[in-house]
């Protein structure tokens, strides 16, 4: 392919009238903040200022009075180390502060915060963080991610117009705007996020690529040569180009031209010069990733025609011009919407409550009353198969519980009975299906579930636990965001048999329990599996992860064994002696079955015995410490954990002389019940595990 066009290094708004000022200003603030903090990027700050200027001063639909309105443009920066771009923005046009839902009479970013830019517990971090900063719509840090909620959050406009737009009450038609880059194009999230969207229709997403081929070691020539337009055709996209980032006259027709299509996504490439109006750095890789220089910035503002001798300087009529664009604008749409909504609240009272459970992350009246209870069954069943049960029961009372598995509905269980299929009509579904194919993506299905919870749906992303590697950043992106995403992994441990090493997940419990936010459960039957779903449902402030079986894990005898309501305090006491424990026997999941056969033959030999399933670590670990101390007294160090997984984590519940019946390598292909006895997972091995410790 040929090289891209360069934008010109001249250009912009003519003179220097209020647009050029409001750009200038944007720029200058990004190279000084970045200059301040010695640490940053402002070279795509510098570049991209004319294009978010625009947009945000003349297109977008937002209130900055009132940032959280529900039907409000999104506007997502995916290459988030231009965060000094975003916020100037947010404090040039006045977005105000939210707190714990509420909408306060505060800046959410003076220039004073812009002074603080990368500083401890500054509200201007290094890149943009969801809750933290009003005005960020999402956490955008490894790049591709932002691309990836942006298609989440179309979906999500979608399925909210489809279900609660009435004729006569648009409720919901707002678009999703992207900023990206070079990097962005480069990450395989947003090629399968983008073909996603292209299948999908979203004529409601435009993603603006910064195709300023410039990344960290110097030009994209090196490693980046494709026609990215061309393969943006190929997933269904319109493909627009604007050949210079300062043509604001132009930018301004080619989104006209990208919101009347409404039947397919638009990328509009953008063609810019990184660092632009930089005499020494402009157009180089030395603006990507670090500071101008303080004689660099001086003669990139007498380049300006800007006071060489000001710092973070914001000209008069800069903030009221914005507020007489973007704010008068905002607040009219905003207040239009207000009426119309309180209009539909009237006529369509059941719609309008359920909208209001969904933008405040409550829940309907009796949203468990449907959760089964199970009998004492020897032969018991897959706790995928369960929690498919459970997740049916649930759904019939929550309809925006929505999503869906990476092409593996069938085996995750995790289908929605009647709930459709989201799909456009061209491919024979709706777009108020509940039912998402994500096919094989699971990166970005993990990034497009974030999208989806950030909009107020109740997301869930489904694979087998093995795949969970594919979707690293984003779960631990739900998590750094308190975003209640539910993630559904089945096929949990060795237990998959055949399928070989290649699909038996090992080290992925303990990165899922290493990562802070997070809540893990490894339910040991099927009731566990229900008192999973009951407790999970309700957060609102962390996501939820979900390890289940393939094979069938017997149900045990609850009248025998403690309720497993106990699955809420994370681990309990299963099963006892009645006595001081000799010995404790701790398990979760498919191990949970022969922790408890064990205990039961240490009884029949008069053995004070303990058995104690630990389906969530997290939770656990939220419990008072009597409460733990009861369960795992201090004083019994005879201990033995079992779990078909890595030991990492386990010794602090078995203590340095405990022992732990696991996996300290990878498995093999061969029938689950021959793996579970080459690598010790009986009641046997169990046995003896425990007779070990007895003679400590």
């Amino acid at each position: 392919m040929a090289s891209a066009t360069r934008a010109p290094e001249t250009g912009g708004a003519a003179g220097h009238n209020i647009d050029r000022t409001c750009i200038d200003t944007i720029r200058t603030l990004a190279m000084d903040a970045v200059q301040k903090a010695n640490s940053g990027h402002p070279g795509t700050a510098m570049a991209l200022a004319p294009v978010a200027y625009t947009l945000w001063q003349d297109v977008l639909s937002y209130d900055p009075a009132n940032p959280i309105w529900p039907a409000r443009d999104r506007f997502v920066l995916s290459v988030g180390h231009a965060s000094m771009l975003l916020y100037s923005l947010i404090c040039l046009s006045g977005i105000r502060d939210v707190k714990n839902g509420k909408v306060l009479n505060a800046p959410s970013l003076t220039v004073a915060d812009l002074e603080q830019f990368r500083q401890l517990d500054s509200k201007t971090p290094g890149h943009p963080e969801y809750h933290h900063t009003a005005g960020v719509e999402t956490t955008t840090g490894p790049l591709g991610q932002g691309c990836g909620n942006s298609v989440g959050m179309a979906i999500a406009e979608k399925w909210l117009a489809a279900r609660f737009n009435k004729p006569g009450f648009p409720l919901f038609d707002y678009h999703v705007y992207t900023l990206c880059g070079d990097g962005d194009m480069m990450e395989g999230v947003s090629s399968e996020a983008a073909s996603t969207a292209g299948h999908l229709k979203l004529g409601n997403l435009i993603w603006m690529y910064d195709a300023n081929q410039i990344s960290i070691e110097g030009s994209t020539e090196l490693a980046f040569t494709e026609n990215v337009g061309k393969r943006f055709e190929a997933y269904g996209w319109q493909v627009l180009t604007l050949k210079d980032a300062n043509d604001t006259a132009e930018f301004k027709k080619l989104l006209a031209e990208a919101k009347a299509d409404t039947t397919r996504p638009t990328m509009i490439i953008v063609h810019s010069v990184i660092a632009w109006g930089s005499p020494k750095k402009a157009g180089t890789a030395a603006a990507h990733g670090e500071p101008l220089g303080a004689d660099e910035i001086t003669a990139t503002k007498r380049a300006y025609g800007w006071p060489e001798d000001k710092s973070f300087y914001v000209p008069e009529g800069v903030t009221e011009h914005f507020q007489q664009g973007m704010g008068v604008r905002g607040a009219n749409a905003s207040k239009a919407w207000d009426d119309l909504f309180a209009a539909y609240r009237k006529e369509f009272p059941d719609e309008a409550a359920e909208l209001d459970l969904i933008l405040s992350g409550g829940l309907p009246k009796g949203w468990d009353a449907d959760i089964p209870t199970y009998p004492t069954d020897a032969k018991g069943i897959a706790s995928r198969a369960s929690s498919g049960e459970v997740q049916n029961a649930i759904a019939k009372h929550i309809p925006w519980l929505v999503g869906g598995s990476a092409d593996l509905a069938p085996s995750t269980k995790t289908l929605i009975k009647d709930g459709g299929a989201f799909q456009p009509e061209a491919w024979g579904g709706s777009y108020d299906g509940r039912n998402f194919h994500f096919g094989v993506r699971e990166h970005a299905m993990g990034s497009i579930v974030n999208g989806m919870a950030l909009s107020g749906l109740r997301s869930y992303g489904a694979g087998f636990l093995i795949f969970s590697d594919y979707m690293k950043a984003p779960i631990r992106l739900s998590a750094l965001m308190h975003l209640p995403t539910i993630y559904i992994f089945t096929h949990d441990s060795i237990g998959v048999g055949e399928d070989g090493p290649t699909h038996q997940p090992i080290e992925q419990l303990v990165q899922l329990r290493a990562t802070p936010g997070i809540v893990t459960f490894r339910p040991g039957d099927a009731n566990e599996v229900a008192e999973a779903w009951r407790t999970l449902i309700p957060f609102r402030d962390r996501p939820a992860v979900l390890a289940l079986s393939r094979q069938n894990l017997p149900t045990l005898d609850r009248s025998k064994y403690a309720s497993a309501a106990g699955v809420a305090k994370g681990g309990y006491v299963l099963g006892d002696s009645g006595k001081t424990p000799a010995v404790i026997l701790i398990a979760t999941g498919s191990e949970l079955s022969l922790a408890v056969e064990a205990y039961e033959k240490l009884i029949a030999e008069g053995v004070a015995a303990r058995v104690v399933s630990m389906p969530s670590w997290e939770l656990f670990e939220e419990q008072p410490q009597s409460y733990r101390d009861e369960v795992l007294p201090p004083s019994v160090t005879a201990r033995v954990a079992v779990e078909a997984a890595s030991p990492i984590g386990w010794h602090r519940y078995v203590g340095l002389t405990g022992e732990v019946v696991c996996m300290n390598g990878f498995g093999a292909s061969a029938p689950a019940s021959a793996l579970m006895k080459k690598f010790g997972f009986t009641v046997d091995a169990v046995l003896e595990a425990a007779r070990r410790q007895l003679t400590l």
